[in-house]
């Protein structure tokens, strides 16, 4: 059995990254480690990122997403409230 877990850590001064595994993985099993960076992600600051968020509304895929998510919760979000 595979089990993935992804974490996700900023690279240090020192440039050495600790790992912390599960407890429920037993000692001496083998894990293979991969580095994966995205050297072209841009930095947003938080006007760029507000900007981005108000394009959304505009969306037409993103807003049928939104639509569907609502549909799929509409029935839990009345449970409680009798």
């Amino acid at each position: 059995m595979m089990e993935a877990i992804k974490q996700m850590v900023k690279i240090p001064k020192n440039h050495e990254i600790r790992i912390k595994v599960p407890a429920h993985i037993p000692e001496n099993e083998l894990a293979e480690v991969i580095l994966i960076l995205n050297l072209n992600r841009k930095k947003m600051d938080y006007k760029e990122k507000i900007e981005e968020l108000k394009k959304a509304v505009d969306d037409e895929l993103f807003m049928a997403d939104m639509d569907e998510v609502s549909r799929d919760f509409e029935h839990v979000d009345m449970e409680g409230w009798e």
